[in-house]
């Protein structure tokens, strides 16, 4: 329960940086039999999946690790049946989001770190 807050707060936090930086939240948490994708976000050259991921911080790994070949496997086929449902002509990329949060979801000022086409 403590995991799934800390993973919400975290893409909240992220969202909201995406947004600030130009970006459109086109969908939030969408699900396919393959997996979920934790935010779809678009500009005017692309539409992006985005993986977010949540530490308190980076000594052990840092948090794009976490997004193995299996992962990444699953988010492709994710990505790919929003592709069928949705229409787009922007070219689709997959980015990683780390958000760093020392006291957790009390924390004020959150590293975040976004990796743009961080996997093929």
């Amino acid at each position: 329960m403590i995991k799934k807050l800390i993973g919400t707060w975290g893409e909240e936090r992220a969202a909201d940086h995406l947004r600030k930086k130009g970006y459109r939240i086109v969908a939030v948490g969408y699900r396919s039999r393959y997996g979920e994708i934790d935010l779809i976000i678009a500009d005017r050259e692309y539409v992006a999946f985005v993986e977010v991921k949540t530490r308190k911080d980076g000594d052990f790994s840092e948090a794009w690790e976490a997004v193995n070949r299996q992962k990444q496997r699953k988010l492709r086929q994710t990505a790919q049946m929003w592709l069928i449902e949705n229409e787009s002509e922007l070219q689709p990329r997959f980015d990683i989001m780390e958000v760093y949060a020392p006291q957790g979801v009390d924390t004020q000022d959150p590293k975040i770190v976004h990796w743009e086409d961080a996997f093929q």
